[in-house]
C-alpha cells in the first residue's frame, strides 16, 4: 500500500485558507495545519484556525509564537491606525499598512521547515491575486520564485524530491472561492476575516478584509455569517 499524501496548510482562520484546507482534504491528503501567533491584533483568528482544522480533520493544527510586533512596520503588528472603508481602487493603487513585511516569506519557511522533516511533497497556501490588499507576497511569479528556492535550499530538493506550492484560490474572485466552499461544505460561521475586531471578536465591517469579505458574499449571493459590529454593514 502506498504511503498516504502529506501536505502542510498555512491555516490564518479565513475564507481563503480555510477554503483551501477544504480543497486538500477533498484532494485526499493527509493535512498538517500551521498557524502563527506574530502579535497580530486580530487573534481571534487563531482560536477560529484551531476550530476549524478540528471541524475539518487536520492531522495536527501547530502554532507558532513569531513576535513580528519586534520588527513593526504594520499596521496589524503595531498601534497603526488600519484604514478603514475604501474604495476598490484605493485598495489596490498601492500596497497599505497592513501589509506585514515579509510575511509570507516567513510563513511559507516554516511550513517548509515542517514539511521537510514530516516528508510532506506539497504545502498549500491560500494566496489570491484578484480580490487582495494589493500585497507583494501574494502574487504568482512571488510563489514561484519560493518554490524554486525552497528545492534548491533543502535535503529533500536536492535529493530529487521536489517540494510544491500549491495555490488553488490564485485566480478566483472572493465570490468563487466562497461558493467552491460552500460546495464542499465549508461551514464559513467558523472564519474571521477582520483586522480591527472588537475585543469578543466582532468585525468591524470597514477595514479592507471585511470590505473584501462583504462584497464576495454579496456577489456570491450567499448570507454572510459574520458578526458586525456596525450592523449597517
Amino acid at each position: 500500500m502506498s504511503e498516504p499524501k502529506k501536505a502542510v496548510v498555512l491555516l490564518s482562520g479565513g475564507i481563503d485558507s480555510t477554503t483551501v484546507l477544504a480543497i486538500a482534504k477533498l484532494e485526499g491528503y493527509t493535512c498538517y495545519a500551521m498557524s502563527f501567533n506574530y502579535g497580530q491584533r486580530h487573534k481571534s483568528e487563531l482560536e477560529a484556525a484551531n476550530v476549524i482544522a478540528q471541524v475539518l480533520g487536520a492531522e495536527t493544527h501547530l502554532i507558532q509564537n513569531l513576535d513580528l510586533r519586534l520588527i513593526g512596520g504594520s499596521a496589524l503588528t503595531s498601534d497603526v491606525e488600519v484604514p478603514k472603508d475604501r474604495s476598490e481602487s484605493e485598495m489596490s493603487d498601492h500596497i497599505p499598512v497592513t501589509y506585514v513585511p515579509a510575511r509570507n516569506t516567513i510563513f511559507l519557511s516554516h511550513a517548509l521547515a515542517w514539511a521537510e522533516v514530516l516528508d510532506a511533497s506539497d504545502i498549500f497556501i491560500g494566496v489570491n491575486a484578484l480580490d487582495y490588499s494589493g500585497y507583494p507576497d501574494c502574487r504568482q511569479e512571488y510563489i514561484k520564485a519560493f518554490e524554486r528556492m525552497a528545492n534548491l535550499a533543502t535535503k529533500a530538493g536536492v535529493e530529487g524530491h521536489p517540494l510544491h506550492i500549491r495555490t488553488p484560490l490564485i485566480n478566483l474572485t472572493k465570490a468563487r472561492i466562497i461558493q467552491k466552499g460552500v460546495d464542499l461544505g465549508v461551514d464559513y460561521s467558523l472564519t474571521r476575516s477582520c483586522y480591527d475586531p472588537d475585543r469578543d471578536g466582532s468585525a468591524c465591517g470597514h477595514c479592507d478584509s471585511c470590505q473584501l469579505r462583504i462584497k464576495g458574499f454579496r456577489e456570491a449571493g450567499i448570507p454572510d455569517p459574520t458578526h458586525y459590529k456596525d450592523s449597517s454593514s
